[in-house]
Formats: structure tokens, C-alpha cells, sequence
């Protein structure tokens, strides 16, 4: 649940990729302010629950977005 945030705010402002979002927890994971070490199949896991219970979803260009910006995904 606590990743899910982290993935919902990298995806506050536009779409991602999956690469996009594992780089950016890749980075967080290598700070002194990491909550907790995650790897890249936590991040899918995540992606999974947040995509299952609608809080995001894949645009045509197979980017993923917070389904609360529905703009920003067209």
C-alpha cells in the first residue's frame, strides 16, 4: 500500500512508463530517505493492485497514468 502511494505521486503529473517509475523507485531505493527497499517486482505487484482497483489505468500508447487525470492520459 505504502509503494502504491509513492507510484500514484510519480504518476500525479503525466504519464509513465514502467520503466520510467522502476528508475525513479530504482533511485529512491539508493537515497538515506528510502522507507524501504522495493524491488522490481514489488513496483508490477503494485501496479497490479493500484491498476485492479481503478486508481490507474494504460493509455494507447501503453503509458500508465493516475486514473484521477483523465485529462492528461488523451
Amino acid at each position: 500500500m505504502g509503494l502504491g502511494g509513492y507510484l500514484l505521486k510519480y504518476l500525479k503529473d503525466e504519464p509513465q512508463t514502467i520503466d520510467q517509475l522502476w528508475f525513479k523507485v530504482a533511485k529512491q531505493n539508493n537515497t538515506r530517505k528510502a522507507f524501504a527497499y522495493h524491488g522490481f517486482d514489488n513496483v508490477i505487484l503494485s501496479l497490479n493492485y493500484l491498476f485492479i482497483i481503478g486508481a490507474i489505468d494504460i493509455n494507447s500508447e501503453g503509458l500508465i497514468y493516475n486514473a484521477s487525470n483523465k485529462v492528461i492520459s488523451q
